[in-house]
């Protein structure tokens, strides 16, 4: 139904199930929750959490890809950075000459990693499993303005549909006897001149789906509008839900009591000096 517009890919599975808002505050309760807690800890174990879900969504290579292929530059960068050349840098963990190894820089670069990889693992779940037209009609039926619901759909979309008709193009021009191969570099030259023709026609389909929408209705208003697309919400949404709060809600508590001196935590390496 939905290939090719976005990486969603019909699979069955107990995770596609859910409704997508549910899988929404999913991806800001666990990236969230990273952000608050203190240390790295919890957003490492939600790392682990998160690729469960995403084996249980039947996504695991290519989500495993993605966190990989994300995740070990950004790493390498951060911990170079910050390990190294830190203001916060005060305790010294190894030293390689030219500069020192430090913890709170290091346990800083890991907190920055750790979020961005939740957020970014919970959202890529979330758009694998969730036929986008889905998404668009629960936030509609939640009383969103339709606008709203069709500026998600199209952000979503744009990137896939660009994909998508510079692939059209680069098989024109192949067939048309043009080498879009070889090397990177070679690559990045064929693809320099499909720049143009992919940006303006991707201009002209916004501007035709828009005239498209205009002469259907899309702008009245005082009229309640309905959709092709029915999204239920199971009791397996209620209980995730209610989860998600519990979970979010402690995560608060606790960090605002660590932050405060009140508690310890256990995995705090650097003795509060955050």
């Amino acid at each position: 139904m939905a290939q090719g517009i976005n990486t969603f890919v019909e699979r069955g599975t107990v995770i596609e199930r859910l409704n997508p808002l549910t899988k929404v505050a999913a991806v800001f309760a666990f990236g969230l929750a990273a952000l608050i807690w203190p240390d790295p800890w919890l957003g490492l174990a939600l790392i682990v959490v998160v690729f469960v879900i995403a084996f249980v969504a039947k996504i695991g290579p290519s989500f495993t890809k993605i966190m990989v292929g994300f995740g070990i530059p950004i790493t390498v960068m951060l911990m170079f950075i910050q390990g190294l050349y830190s203001p916060r840098n005060r305790t010294v963990i190894a030293d390689f000459g030219f500069a020192q190894l430090g913890l709170e820089g290091v346990m800083y670069a890991a907190k920055i990693i750790v979020v961005v990889m939740v957020f970014l693992g919970s959202f890529t779940i979330m758009n694998s499993t969730t036929y986008v037209g889905k998404l668009v009609a629960a936030l509609t039926g939640t009383g969103v303005n339709a606008k709203v619901g069709y500026l998600v759909l199209a952000s979503l979309n744009v990137v896939p549909q660009m994909q998508r008709r510079m692939a059209v193009i680069q098989e024109a021009q192949s067939a048309r006897g043009l080498d879009v191969g070889g090397s990177l570099i070679d690559r990045v030259k064929a693809s320099l001149p499909l720049l143009g023709p992919v940006v303006m026609s991707s201009l002209t389909d916004a501007q035709e789906r828009g005239m498209t929408l205009e002469t259907r209705g899309f702008g009245i208003k005082g009229v309640r509008q309905t959709s092709y697309v029915q999204v239920e919400r199971t009791r397996a949404d209620r209980v995730v839900r209610i989860a998600l709060a519990v979970f979010f809600i402690a995560v608060v508590v606790v960090s605002a009591l660590a932050y405060a001196g009140v508690v310890t935590l256990p995995g705090d390496l650097t003795g509060g000096s955050r």
